[in-house]
């Protein structure tokens, strides 16, 4: 048989992915991460079979199917899974974590404040996507209900609620349960962004004033007014001579007028603040005392003068 005759075959060598990874250390392909867009028919977790899950409710983490496990797996996604919820007819938004993969395929289960925010009603479709959120700084909360305030500590509480929460969105408005009651508080900012991941971080947390809030007015009582003490009766009565410190008499021996005394008060000196009293002598007490001003009407009109008001005397003896 001819050299023409023979067909010439060629041996085809592929290298193996494994011995290469193994060979250079490392994985010259690596798995880049493809993003999760689902859309889920949503319900309350009310409706979800079996025992209440009222750990569920307190947070804002959902349950997922298992099938959405299985392709989280395969996407090869960041870690921790957050996700961004989304209605496509009210084009409104949130974010959240997952709890676990126990729903029915095709249904998603959220908490009803989370509803609420979405403006989801029971068998809605909502819109989810995977996301990746920064860490979390900063957060202002408002209370929706003066009710908040009553609650002894009430940043200790939003902190040991929130420990059930994967993230945080800029406008929602989220439920806080204590002592068998709820209260909603409305995310008022976040910072670094509108939406942040609290997983294991430290944030600041600030509160602003409930909504309906009125700072209460304490009444000032009128005992207190009365004792309120003038800074002039303060100041030490001046020694010394003074002038014009008499009371004046009239030439007919009768009483002034003007006057409701014989003896005339001593004018007391200016009190000016910030200035002490050099008159002060080490070892003397003065106590200070609240003067009744009594009503001096009564006595003002006995003292006036009225014409013709005296008795009269004839010349003539009385029969």
């Amino acid at each position: 048989m001819s050299r023409r005759g023979r067909q010439r075959t060629r041996r085809v060598i592929t290298p193996d992915l494994d011995r290469v990874e193994f060979q250079f250390g490392f994985n010259m392909f690596p798995d880049i991460p493809r993003p999760f867009n689902v859309t889920y028919q949503c319900y309350s977790v009310a409706m979800l079979p079996g025992n209440e899950r009222q750990d569920v409710e307190r947070g804002g983490k959902i349950i997922m199917p298992p099938s959405a496990l299985e392709q989280l797996t395969r996407l090869n996604i960041n870690y921790p899974m957050l996700f961004k919820l989304q209605n496509k007819t009210t084009k409104r938004e949130t974010h959240c974590g997952v709890l676990e993969f126990v729903a029915d395929e095709g249904k998603v289960y959220l908490p009803l404040w989370m509803m609420h925010n979405l403006a989801l009603e029971e068998g809605d479709l909502v819109q989810m996507s995977s996301v990746s959120l920064p860490v979390g700084t900063f957060s202002k909360f408002q209370p929706l209900n003066p009710d908040f305030l009553d609650i002894s500590n009430p940043k200790a509480v939003l902190e040991n609620c929130l420990r059930s929460f994967a993230c945080l969105t800029t406008g929602d408005i989220i439920a806080v349960q204590y002592n068998q009651k709820i209260y909603e508080l409305c995310v008022l900012e976040t910072k670094p962004g509108n939406a942040i991941s609290i997983i294991e971080c430290d944030m600041n947390v600030e509160f602003e004033a409930p909504v309906g809030y009125k700072e209460p007015q304490m009444p000032r009582k009128e005992e207190e007014e009365e004792m309120a003490v003038d800074p002039a009766e303060m100041m030490p009565e001046p020694s010394g001579f003074v002038a014009f410190k008499g009371a004046g008499n009239r030439l007919d021996g009768k009483k002034r007028k003007d006057s409701t005394s014989s003896d005339q008060a001593s004018p007391k000196p200016v009190y000016v603040r910030g200035i002490p009293d050099y008159d002060y002598q080490i070892g003397t007490l003065k106590f200070i005392r609240r003067t009744v001003k009594k009503n001096t009407n009564e006595n003002e009109e006995n003292n006036e003068f009225k014409a013709f008001s005296g008795a009269g005397f004839s010349l003539k003896g009385r029969n």
